[in-house]
């Protein structure tokens, strides 16, 4: 049974789209979001997170600190934090003071010290020092806001969640699969559109894709695997050759 539809989609901002990307009917075709998919999985069969991480506490410490950072920032940061604190307990002995020179090149680093402190706190005081994995727990953690729940969430299997950052946002606006001018929006859409099989992965596929291929600044369109489904093509093309 075919899932229900938005009659009325939202209005798409022309500051996150620009010249290159044609306002775009919705709901796309069926059929068209069922080949992006397919496509993507046959060259991302496994995709996974590039946050290192050894368990739940470390995964939503990562996640927590790569808000507006990078993952390869955070990795560098973490691979050596992760050796002397892994677990609540480590991390609460280790404390705000003490943690701030291993996220110190990370952005906002003095608020997600005190937050990932704090967090540790009330995973050791309330919920018995185990990563609690429903959506509702997860959020009333400091710094864990909805997107850090949806990463922790389908990183472990948890919940087919799809987090919306920057690089899902612009992916599914160039590829017509949502027009909604909020992240909270655009994963709902996201959750219309996307086929069920899919559902699990499409979040990391969507992320890679944008961070590797359908680039903010230069699309690279002649390598990808979806071109000839990409209704942005003509204006993305033009886009990556300009300078």
């Amino acid at each position: 049974m075919p899932k229900a539809r938005s009659r009325t989609p939202p209005k798409r901002p022309a500051v996150l789209t620009g010249p290159m990307v044609p306002v775009l009917r919705w709901p796309p075709d069926e059929d068209r979001v069922e080949a992006v998919f397919a496509r993507l999985s046959g060259v991302m069969p496994d995709p996974k997170t590039e946050l290192n991480w050894s368990s739940p506490f470390t995964l939503v410490v990562a996640v927590a600190l790569s808000a507006q950072a990078t993952d390869v920032a955070v990795n560098k940061a973490t691979d050596r934090l992760f050796a002397v604190a892994d677990t609540p307990e480590r991390m609460l002995a280790l404390g705000e003071e003490g943690l701030i020179p291993f996220i110190s090149s990370i952005g906002l680093y003095r608020g997600k010290a005190r937050n990932v402190i704090a967090l540790s706190r009330l995973v050791l005081e309330r919920h018995g020092g185990e990563v609690p994995l429903t959506r509702a727990d997860l959020q009333a953690l400091p710094g864990v806001g909805r997107k850090t729940a949806s990463v922790v969430l389908n990183e472990l299997g948890v919940e087919p969640a799809i987090a919306v950052d920057t690089h899902v946002f612009r992916v599914s606006h160039r590829l017509g699969l949502t027009n909604a001018a909020t992240p909270d929006k655009v994963e709902a859409q996201l959750h219309q559109v996307v086929p069920d099989d899919w559902l699990p992965k499409a979040h990391h596929w969507l992320i890679l894709h944008g961070r590797y291929v359908c680039t903010a600044r230069k699309p690279k369109c002649s390598a990808c695997v979806i071109s000839d489904l990409c209704p942005s093509r003509a204006g993305l093309m033009a886009l990556g050759q300009a300078g």
